[in-house]
């Protein structure tokens, strides 16, 4: 899984939204928000989430960046959270070697 380790060390954001996801990652519950986030009824693995997450914020960031009035903070950054909790919970990959 080191492309998304890669992808996800050369994201840029806003600080604000950075800030704000790391706050709320203290409070993430996998089995609770994992799956409002990614509007299914069950948590899919974590690599599978994390593949999904990306491309829906990678959406989210492009509604962002063009001033589009649909843009929805709230989302992005709870897709933030998820992305980083999910992130968390794969194998290091720097153990591997």
């Amino acid at each position: 899984m080191n492309d998304v380790t890669t992808l996800l060390n050369a994201l840029r954001r806003p600080r604000l939204l950075i800030r704000a996801a790391r706050f709320g990652l203290n409070d993430y519950n996998r089995n609770r928000d994992l799956k409002r986030v990614m509007r299914t009824s069950t948590a899919p693995s974590p690599s599978r989430a994390l593949s999904a997450l990306i491309e829906e914020e990678a959406k989210v960031e492009e509604t962002r960046r063009s001033g589009d009035a649909t843009y929805n903070v709230k989302r992005h950054v709870e897709l933030l959270i998820a992305l980083m909790g999910e992130a968390r919970l794969m194998p290091s990959e720097q153990h591997a070697a």
